[in-house]
């Protein structure tokens, strides 16, 4: 109740702050072009800055003619979202925190006040007051949007990069003719089994392999999950033709796969990579399908 009737006291203000960015959409733009956040930004043309300033002004000016001076969700907002997630993300890359992005919005409130305050001859007259303090609570929710973004855009980069480091750590080598082999380092969990999968049965096709190698010599334990990513990944490989076989058994990991009842009788294995190539290239060797190929 306390929040809904602040909101109603400061609605005549609001309007007046709305009327006041219209008229001077500008003289504002004019001056935040020349701030930081968007000076660093649009290096190329300042024109291209000051529209953009521009239209962050005209969705403040909405925002405040609906008296909604609060609310990130308030529909003025949503024409320059985008915009503002570019342009924090922009910042980012460029080594700033959180903090200091925030840190340049809050320099936008210093120029549109200035103005603001010139339009009363009377420096203490209340509507004077009331407008600066709904201009700066409208400031105040711009920097929060633009926190959000920030954020927002953080949280997609970090998961685009997590996803390139997953491709990164599993790559898949064509060791011979139709032979292709994944050597798997580190946890594999169900997020980087996917990518494992994708990542060999792209192989098989673009490689036309007739078989694969999945090396765990690399993978510290394994336990049920981990023996089920495999089989997947086994299955996944016959379907599209190619037999898949596991190399790098260690005795320590054959006892745990004991110990655990966990049941490879329908998957191929071998102790070692050399061993499962050696069987690769023999069963090629004695294929009809290869005749003709050099092996060894």
């Amino acid at each position: 109740m306390h929040v809904l009737e602040q909101d109603t006291t400061r609605e005549p203000a609001a309007k007046q702050v709305g009327a006041f960015l219209e008229r001077s959409r500008e003289q504002i733009a004019q001056r935040w072009a020349d701030a930081a956040l968007f000076r660093t930004v649009f290096t190329l043309s300042r024109d291209e800055a000051v529209e953009a300033c521009k239209s962050v002004v005209d969705a403040l000016a909405v925002v405040a003619g609906s008296g909604r001076l609060e609310d990130i969700a308030a529909p003025g907002f949503e024409a320059v979202c985008d915009q503002l997630g570019r342009t924090a993300a922009s910042r980012a890359r460029a080594g700033l925190s959180p903090a200091q992005i925030a840190d340049e919005v809050a320099a936008l409130r210093s120029p549109a006040v200035s103005l603001l305050r010139a339009e009363f001859a009377d420096p203490s007259d209340p509507r004077a007051h009331e407008s600066v303090l709904a201009l700066t609570v409208l400031m105040g929710t711009l920097r929060l949007v633009v926190m959000e973004r920030a954020l927002s855009a953080g949280k997609e980069l970090i998961e685009r990069q997590r996803q390139q480091l997953l491709e990164v750590a599993t790559p898949v080598i064509a060791l011979w003719e139709g032979v292709v082999a994944v050597p798997l380092i580190g946890t594999l969990d169900s997020a980087r089994s996917q990518v494992v999968m994708e990542s060999l049965l792209e192989a098989i096709v673009d490689q036309r392999a007739r078989y694969a190698i999945l090396d765990i010599t690399g993978v510290p334990t394994v336990d049920s999950l981990v023996a089920q990513h495999l089989m997947k990944t086994v299955a996944a490989a016959r379907l599209m033709g190619a037999e898949c076989v596991v190399s790098g058994i260690r005795p320590a990991i054959a006892q745990t796969i004991v110990h655990l009842g966990i049941d490879l009788g329908t998957v191929l294995t071998h102790s070692s990579l050399a061993d499962a190539l050696a069987y690769t290239l023999s069963r090629l060797e004695a294929s009809p399908h290869t005749a003709g190929a050099s092996v060894l």
